[in-house]
């Protein structure tokens, strides 16, 4: 898997019990993954259509520094699937785990596009 973005936990992400807040994690998440298949994809209107159940395995207190990890698991004719993990950075225990969510790619008009794609692209090689 690899790990592309990093997240330090500060006070305004903490829950009433000083531990990360689930709902700001998976913000996080959704925002990491969405980007991700903005750049694989080449096209900024992007949606999350599925998430499968998410396993939340530890807590992060505030200073741990989270990073979050990403695998495309398949290459849909509209989509992208993608398994996901966050993880202290420090210690590499997993804090949550996503094992499958579907991002579509859209048209103008919002509706499912086909985007052309069938293997990861790395920016490197595009240049």
């Amino acid at each position: 898997m690899r790990f592309h973005t990093r997240k330090w936990v500060k006070p305004e992400d903490l829950n009433p019990n000083g531990t990360l807040f689930g709902g700001k994690l998976l913000a996080w998440i959704d925002e990491e993954l969405a980007l991700y298949t903005i750049i694989q994809l080449e096209n900024t209107r992007i949606v999350t259509k599925y998430m499968s159940e998410i396993n939340f395995r530890s807590s992060a207190r505030q200073g741990d520094i989270i990073e979050i990890g990403i695998d495309v698991i398949k290459f849909g004719i509209t989509s992208l699937t993608l398994k996901c993990e966050a993880r202290n950075m420090m210690t590499r225990e997993t804090i949550i785990t996503i094992d499958h969510t579907t991002m579509v790619n859209l048209d103008a008009d919002g509706k499912p596009k086909a985007h052309g794609k069938s293997a990861i692209e790395y920016i490197k090689d595009r240049l």
